[in-house]
């Protein structure tokens, strides 16, 4: 837990280690403080009021140092908190981004959005809140054990046995309610993508679902994490009991062994010394509880914080792709692909199994095949989403493992099925692909993708703001706009993933005429299923079940009469249907 809390703070970990010392030094002060009752107790009741008048001014001495002390300890902890928020963040968004980009699951990124929101900030109020009493609880029985040593061994053993019998039930009680903890952390988060996910999609959802807007996975996830809830509460109330009974416990021991040796002083032939250390310890074991209760007190924000530390630790466990110390740069936009198997996970099939495939610098490649078969997985590989199970991709002849991010990023654009647009106009959009890009250039990259038609209609133009993900546009505007980004990066392979895919027909057909212009200027791999772009395909590559099934170009798979031709067929029949007023759907 500690660990984590310093691998957060990293190079401001010293900030947290003076204010732990701190911490620790309070609990022994308020030790020292609780067993100065027992000479000012002593004296009292032997007579000697001078010595306890003078033990009396120990202990308020010792009480404003607590107090003084405290004050010291606490702002010391806000300072560690406000070091969480101020770095903590930062430091997991750089680890973040060094990421591979295939980590970044609707999943993952819930997990994310919970960490860096809530996560940080809980982690933030534990060093003032919680910490502090924690160790000052901790601490101090340790000193007051001491002196109940002092006074009876007896005692002093029988409580500094109870003190690892107490932590055994802590540690236990905690893990009792530390899975219920995570699953409640987990549903939560699944909870909140899922409200995310209703208010964004009222449109799809009120189309199926009629005015109750689609409210079953909403309520369903929130059920779940209601019953989580449940489930947490049950257990925590369940931990908390079992904590004060293991306490309460071994208070009773300090007490009755106290007792017998006070009845035996009050019986026998002891010294009034005797009897008075007696009466004293009593009164320590008294106190020896107190800050026993308190950190079981805590057991639930701990429990908690540990759930939140133990999310960050692991994501810091996540590693990024390695990055080569002598990186190489390619030869040219030729991609190719070795022995190339690939799996998501150890224990998952295979992916895609043993493909061998070369693509010249400047040509087109079309990437057909059904659902499943692999073809987004291969594009993303070349673009280093993840690295090879088995085998190597090549870009200009140099393994992408050898090439450093930066080498890679600049050879690579990309167009996804789902084009996200962020927060801001059209013109900052498309400057994605190059921040520092003149005027001339952005334009031209807009005519070219089709934009200049959008913009035209608009007031504000090419300034118009977009909306978050682009919610003010199309989706063939959108997508018109992440060509152009593509476009005005200019880099030498572009990645096309789905681009036309549930646009409509002139969307298709500006897109389609943007990649015919491309065509000998950069390295086209085009996943698509629209006749028009796949026709355009110098190479075209069929995959099925994670294999190349066939590999050529268009009119030598058309005469083939494989996978290709079947696709070919497929696709005219699907064309050729309509749909009259007489006859209802023919071909």
């Amino acid at each position: 837990m500690l660990k984590t809390f310093l691998q957060l703070l990293g190079e401001d970990a010293p900030v947290f280690r003076r204010y732990a010392w701190m911490a620790v030094a309070h609990g022994l002060l308020c030790g020292l403080t609780i067993t100065a009752l027992a000479p000012l107790l002593s004296r009292l009741l032997a007579g000697d009021l001078g010595g306890a008048a003078r033990w009396l001014a120990v202990l308020l001495a010792g009480v404003i140092a607590c107090w003084t002390w405290r004050r010291r300890v606490e702002q010391a902890g806000v300072r560690v908190g406000t070091t969480v928020l101020q770095t903590a963040r930062h430091r997991l968004g750089d680890h973040v981004a060094s990421l591979p980009v295939g980590w970044f699951t609707p999943q993952n990124t819930a997990r994310l959005s919970h960490i860096v929101t809530q996560g940080t900030m809980a982690v933030a109020q534990l060093p003032a809140h919680v910490f502090t009493p924690v160790i000052g609880g901790l601490v101090t029985p340790f000193v007051i054990v001491g002196a109940l040593f002092a006074l009876h061994w007896q005692l002093g053993l029988i409580a500094l046995a109870g003190l690892p019998l107490l932590a055994g039930v802590l540690f236990l009680t905690g893990r009792l309610a530390r899975r219920a903890d995570g699953a409640f952390h987990e549903r939560y988060a699944g909870a909140s993508q899922r409200m995310v996910e209703f208010s964004q999609a009222q449109s799809v959802l009120r189309a199926f679902n009629g005015e109750g807007g689609g409210m079953r996975f909403l309520e369903q996830a929130v059920d779940r994490q209601r019953q989580s809830a449940t489930r947490l509460i049950f257990l925590s109330s369940l931990a908390a009991v079992l904590n004060v009974w293991a306490i309460q416990a071994v208070f009773a021991a300090l007490l009755v062994a106290a007792a017998v040796w006070l009845n035996g002083s009050l019986g026998g032939a002891l010294a009034t010394p005797d009897v008075i250390g007696a009466i004293v310890a009593l009164l320590l074991v008294g106190r020896y509880i107190d800050p026993l209760l308190e950190v079981a007190g805590y057991g639930d924000a701990l429990r908690g914080a540990r759930g939140q530390l133990d999310a960050i630790r692991e994501l810091f466990a996540v590693q990024p792709l390695p990055e080569t110390d002598t990186p190489q740069a390619p030869g040219d936009a030729a991609i190719e692909l070795r022995g190339l198997h690939f799996r998501y996970a150890p224990d998952a099939a295979e992916v895609l199994r043993g493909i061998d495939l070369r693509i010249a610098p400047g040509s087109m490649t079309a990437l057909i095949g059904p659902s499943g078969s692999g073809k987004t997985t291969l594009a993303r590989l070349i673009a280093r989403f993840f690295d090879a199970s088995q085998g190597s991709v090549l870009i200009g002849g140099v393994d992408v493992r050898r090439m450093s991010g930066a080498q890679l990023a600049g050879q690579l654009s990309q167009i996804f099925q789902d084009s996200y647009l962020f927060t801001g106009s059209i013109a900052d959009n498309i400057r994605v692909g190059k921040p520092d890009a003149t005027e001339a250039e952005l334009m031209q990259a807009a005519r070219q993708a089709g934009v200049t038609e959008i913009v035209a209609r608009l007031p504000q133009g090419m300034d118009t703001p977009v909306g978050e993900g682009g919610a003010r546009l199309s989706g063939g505007e959108r997508q018109r706009i992440a060509i152009a980004r593509a476009l005005l990066k200019n880099a030498p392979i572009l990645l096309v993933d789905e681009a036309t895919a549930a646009l409509d027909a002139e969307n298709q057909h500006v897109i389609a005429e943007t990649l015919a212009r491309l065509r000998g200027r950069c390295t086209l791999v085009v996943i698509a299923h629209q006749l028009s772009t796949v026709a355009m395909a110098d190479q075209i590559v069929v995959l099925e079940d994670g294999r190349v099934v066939e590999q050529g170009a268009p009119a030598d798979l058309r005469e083939r009469q494989g996978r290709y031709a079947e696709f070919l067929a497929q696709r005219q029949a699907a064309k050729g249907w309509r749909i009259t007023a007489a006859d209802g759907a023919r071909p």
